[in-house]
């Protein structure tokens, strides 16, 4: 029977309505907007909420799984928790996982934040340093095959109008119905976006701002995509979502992304500009947003504004230098009902 730890995040600054900037575990992690090292770990108003987990631990336990519970306030208690995932010493040094590991993870996740979290740990822990490169590894990937995770969302709003990534794959949200999952279910295996800061992207990015009353912000930058160019720099853009699911598809009612998939490969970008257009007899002055959009295999933003706030995955930051993402095709996987 399989050893399952049922992870948790102790901090509130991931939680719903939090606005954590850490890159890493949401205790003390990196910050999108200055890439500072850790901060000390804050174990204040850590509470998580018990009920789905316990009745998760439950209902493995049922099941004849051996259930450890951790809940960590670090990076390191992160990877202490990871490294059960390991695989047996490689002759060339390498931290890989195992793929025949009787270990299974969950993660009871408040935001996709929290999860992405864990996916970072993940890509840190066994993404072989160039120099390091093993033949085994696939031309268009940095990391191996992740170890799948499963994933207990603990808000349940977020099945709604607003839906997290777990309502997006169509996971089970039930604690039952995860345990079931991870016990006896399929693995789903997902794109992840990497990029040059050292992040990790699972569900998109969505780079503008409003002001307090809400009109948009303008910025300016160059956005390739491939050797698409939907920006040259001088254009007022509104917003660029970068979407490997669906979670920024929209902004305030205006179709950004088409058809978000996040297990082709691909990553889905668009831009908005707004365009001044006349009527028909040339008297009256509207704007109109235009949405460039362009699938590939990477794109990079070169912000000509000082700073330029975003979106990832929840996690506020601002941009102040060019930043690159790249997909890497099915390096992450879920447990699925």
């Amino acid at each position: 029977m399989y050893d399952v730890v049922l992870l948790t995040l102790g901090s509130e600054r991931d939680a719903p309505g939090g606005g954590c900037g850490s890159g890493d575990a949401c205790c003390g992690g990196t910050s999108e907007a200055a890439g500072q090292p850790p901060a000390a770990a804050s174990t204040d108003h850590c509470e998580t909420p018990r009920v789905p987990v316990l009745t998760c631990a439950d209902a493995l336990t049922d099941r004849g799984a051996r259930v450890t519970t951790v809940t960590a306030r670090s990076d390191a208690e992160v990877d202490e928790v990871l490294a059960r995932l390991d695989g047996p010493p490689r002759p060339d040094g390498l931290t890989w996982p195992d793929p025949d590991s009787k270990v299974r993870l969950v993660v009871a996740s408040a935001s996709d934040a929290q999860l992405r979290a864990v996916v970072r740990r993940l890509v840190r822990r066994y993404a072989p340093p160039p120099s390091r490169r093993p033949a085994e590894l696939a031309g268009n990937r940095t990391v191996p095959d992740l170890p799948p995770i499963g994933v207990l969302p603990l808000d349940p709003t977020r099945g709604g109008p607003h839906r997290d990534l777990a309502a997006q794959l169509g996971l089970p949200r039930d604690p039952a119905a995860v345990a079931a999952a991870v016990l006896d279910g399929g693995v789903r295996r997902l794109d992840l976006l990497r990029n040059d800061g050292g992040s990790v992207t699972l569900d998109g990015a969505l780079l503008g701002a409003a002001d307090d009353a809400g009109r948009p912000l303008h910025w300016r930058g160059r956005v390739e995509v491939d050797d698409a160019v939907l920006s040259d720099g001088t254009d007022p853009i509104l917003a660029c979502a970068i979407g490997n699911a669906g979670g920024y598809a929209t902004l305030d009612s205006l179709p950004l992304l088409t058809a978000p998939d996040p297990t082709d490969g691909l990553v889905e970008v668009a831009v908005a500009v707004p365009v001044l257009t006349r009527s028909t007899l040339g008297r009256k002055k509207r704007i109109r947003y235009e949405v460039r959009r362009a699938r590939g295999r990477a794109m990079a933003v070169i912000p000509r504004d000082e700073r330029v706030p975003f979106l990832d995955d929840g996690v506020e930051g601002e941009l102040s230098r060019k930043r690159s993402w790249w997909t890497e095709p099915g390096a992450w996987a879920v447990y699925t009902g």
